[in-house]
């Protein structure tokens, strides 16, 4: 923390105002110089802990009983320091703990500045309270374009709608607080909300307000003209008067200024005017409303100005910690405001404003105009970028003012339809039509997931919507402040979409072809999982495989696990993953996207070979395990029936150690050799007679061959498995491959012509006095017949002697 903002604070916002005396509050300013301590230490701490590696202290990770003497203001914070940033390993430190300024310093001292505001005298506490409550409601309200409102601020962004909605029940029903609950039965209320509100929003209403979810009333958005996620305003009219027919109270309609989902505005001006005619209570939210703040504002959002209450959160907006949100309201009754609990007597409660009456005094106008604009710029910069790449669509073109930007990734293959697009073809089928929309969702949820890590700074939200499937949102006013966006990082966002495309189309286009040749390859079964955003999943069906049953298979689990081993030590572009570990699916292997053209029948074929020759080699084992087991067994018999033999070949005399001894040396016994040795390929006892005699070990059976691919396929010298040498390559490779193929050629022609040359040199008509092959025989076998035995080898001098 900077060492002016308490020097400020204390000389220039925080002087001794009730005494009148213009003497600093010795105690304000100690505590303002402790939190800018505590906040320094903290800091300090957590650069020294990122310095260390994320190192932990025991201190906390350990909890302890309380000491009875205390501790100091030291170890406490260090206690904090630890808890905050002990889990450097689970969770970025930059996800977790945002970066804030000297602003979030000013709205973090105001909580302090709250609890010790509420030691004064209840008639000083009073003046200075309405004080902060009075300014912070007048800023806003001049800010934002509403005029003669008051303002109620809560720490939750829902529980100011829960207030008004009690407060326009205590308007319509007048008996409400004697008769309660049988006012409400006799005429039912309904609350009117959109089909593009928040999620929950409905159901937080009814459990607050003690109302049952029939007193809901959804209203559609447009479905034929206009945004799909603006209210239908010819529908909610019909149903308006469908309520009244019923019996029942139409008491409030929630409008959007900005949907949470992609920020699109409702017709206010016409709602406003409905809501008039009926006497409904019109309340408006959203993130479009901090463009009120702005000097040029659209009709629609300016509309809202009129509304008879509207929720703001400055805090996102403006980059503010521990700010409360806002809700502005036009009322003429303190007595039914105090019922519904928008207006308080507690001092408590109307300190809520104070972190915000600092931050928005440091701020000042022109740093909150600042910082709402540079957000809308941003949302600007990045839509006009997107309309310049191919396969992104945005879905908030028509609302050019608004601060969201929602795009999503499709593409147009040649002679067929839109595929990614967001509204399927008539003619589609549904089940072809939910397998596009999972499969093409997968592909968005990708590249939303890559955009947000490559570019964190740009705060992106991958987003499900019910029409559209996943898109992906920047919406700068929420992230902007806090994570410091800045025009680069629209830049970078937008670079890295275009480099991510390539791999997005390149799979797109894989996949059929890929579904194709593994339904054409034998023993290879094609899974269709479209949430897998990838060139496809297979499955390899081995002997045992039962194919209509879904449990476990340790076999086929094993196979996959040695196939997989197998493909990531190809060193290839592709990324090969396990099927997830559910109990009711089999093994599969998921090959990730494709980031180049790759031959997808050379995939397969390795693949289908290489899951073959693991299946071959472990069954292979198992029956030599089997043999071993049986040859040892029968080894066993042998050399019992050997022992027997020798026994009653030598006689039981001869068994006796001493007069065995006699016997053998008077009439020596020779024992025939018997030995036997076990032929692992033949799996058979085989005598060693053979062995000794001929001192040579002949196996007899000619192991199986590993089996292969069909084909082989000849690589250039540093590429990669499965990619295509000559597609997609430039005139310089080519000419380079065709130049290559060409020495090769000359290479086999001069190796033949050599070849040829040396037959015709050593052939009988060149030298007439040569030995015919015949005769070259016959010579050798005398040569051999002339060594004796105990030559083990030729000698070089023999042939000279022998002629």
């Amino acid at each position: 923390m900077d060492c002016s903002i308490p020097e400020m604070l204390m000389g220039r916002i925080w002087k001794h105002r009730l005494g009148g005396t213009g003497i600093a509050d010795p105690t304000l300013a100690k505590m303002g110089k402790n939190l800018k301590e505590a906040m320094k230490m903290l800091e300090d701490s957590q650069r020294r802990t990122e310095e260390e590696n994320g190192k932990k202290l025991l201190s906390g990770d350990i909890p302890g009983p309380l000491q009875g003497s205390g501790q100091d203001m030291v170890s406490i914070l260090q206690l904090v320091q630890n808890l905050m940033h002990g889990d450097e390993d689970e969770e970025p430190q930059s996800a977790r703990i945002q970066n804030i300024g000297e602003q979030g310093h000013i709205a973090l001292l105001g909580h302090s500045l709250g609890a010790y505001i509420s030691t004064l005298n209840k008639e000083k506490l009073r003046k200075l309270t309405t004080r902060i409550l009075s300014d912070t409601t007048l800023w806003l309200c001049r800010i934002f374009r509403y005029e003669n409102g008051c303002a109620y601020f809560h720490e939750e962004e829902r529980e100011g709608l829960a207030k008004i909605c009690r407060l326009a029940i205590h308007s319509r029903y007048e008996d409400f607080v004697v008769d309660g609950f049988n006012v409400l039965y006799n005429k039912k209320p309904v609350i009117y909300l959109s089909a593009a509100a928040r999620p929950g929003l409905g159901q937080y209403l009814c459990n607050q307000l003690g109302l049952p979810f029939p007193c809901l009333s959804r209203v559609p958005c447009n479905t034929m003209f206009g945004s799909q996620h603006q209210m239908d305003v010819a529908l909610l009219e019909k149903l308006i008067k469908d309520d009244i027919e019923r019996g029942k109270l139409p008491l409030l309609l929630v409008a959007n200024a900005g949907t949470a989902a992609v920020g699109h505005t409702d017709k206010i001006g016409r709602l406003k005017e409905l809501c008039e005619q009926y006497g409904i209570w019109l309340h408006v939210e959203g993130v479009n409303l901090a463009t009120l703040a702005l000097g040029y504002v659209s009709s629609s959002v300016l509309a809202a100005t009129k509304c008879d209450s509207m929720t703001l959160t400055p805090g996102p907006w403006l980059g503010l910690p521990a700010v409360p949100a806002v809700t502005l309201y036009k009322h003429d009754d303190p007595a039914l405001t105090l019922v519904a609990g928008l207006t308080s007597n507690k001092p408590a409660d109307k300190l809520r404003a104070l972190p915000l009456w600092l931050s928005l005094q440091y701020l000042g106008l022109d740093g909150i105009v600042e910082r709402i604009k540079h957000a809308c710029q941003l949302s600007q910069r990045l839509q006009e970028s997107l309309k310049k790449v191919n396969h992104i669509k945005i879905l908030v073109e028509d609302e050019l003012s608004s601060p969201v930007v929602v795009f999503r990734f499709f593409q147009e293959l040649p002679g067929s339809d839109p595929v990614c697009k967001a509204v399927p073809a008539p003619n589609m089928a549904p089940s072809a039509v939910g397998r596009e929309r999972h499969s093409c969702d997968a592909l968005n949820r990708w590249l939303g997931e890559q955009l947000k890590q490559l570019v964190p700074a740009s705060g992106l939200t991958v987003m499900d919507l019910e029409a559209e499937g996943v898109c992906v949102r920047f919406s700068p006013l929420m992230t902007a402040a806090v994570l410091g966006t800045q025009g680069e990082d629209v830049d970078q966002l937008v670079a890295c979409i275009q480099s991510r495309l390539p791999v997005l189309t390149c799979t797109l286009q894989l996949r059929e072809e890929f579904k194709q040749e593994v339904t054409g390859t034998a023993g290879l079964l094609h899974v269709d999982d479209p949430n897998w955003p990838g060139i496809g999943v297979v499955r390899y069906e081995h002997a045992n495989d039962d194919k209509n049953s879904l449990k476990l298979d340790p076999e086929g689990e094993k196979i996959h696990t040695g196939l997989l081993k197998k493909l990531n030590e190809l060193e290839s572009d592709l990324t090969f993953k396990m099927g997830p570990e559910y109990k009711s699916m089999k093994s599969c292997i998921y090959i990730g996207m494709a980031r180049d053209d790759i031959d997808v029948s050379e995939l397969v074929e390795t693949i289908a070979v290489t899951a073959r020759e693991i299946e071959e080699n472990s069954r292979l084992l198992e029956n030599m395990t089997e043999v071993v087991r049986k040859g040892i067994q029968e080894a066993q018999v042998q050399l019992q029936k050997a022992n027997e033999e020798r026994l009653l070949e030598e006689g039981v005399l001869r068994q006796i150690p001493v007069v065995g001894s006699v016997l053998n040396w008077f009439s020596p016994v020779q024992p025939s050799q018997k030995g036997r040795t076990f032929n692992l390929t033949a799996g058979s006892l085989e005598s060693t007679e053979h062995t000794y005699v001929y001192k040579v070990q002949d196996t007899g059976v000619t192991p199986p061959q590993t089996p292969s691919g069909t084909r082989t396929k000849q690589r250039l010298p540093g590429q990669k498995p499965f990619k295509r040498s000559l597609r997609g390559s430039d005139a310089l490779s080519e000419t380079s491959s065709v130049s290559h193929i060409e020495d090769l050629e000359k290479m086999e022609h001069l190796s033949g012509g050599l070849e040829q040359e040396a037959l015709e040199a050593n052939s009988p008509e060149q030298h007439p006095g040569a030995p015919t092959p015949h005769e070259a025989d016959q010579t050798g076998a005398f040569q051999n017949r002339a060594q004796g035995p105990e030559d083990d080898c030729p000698q070089v001098e023999e042939p000279e002697r022998l002629r």
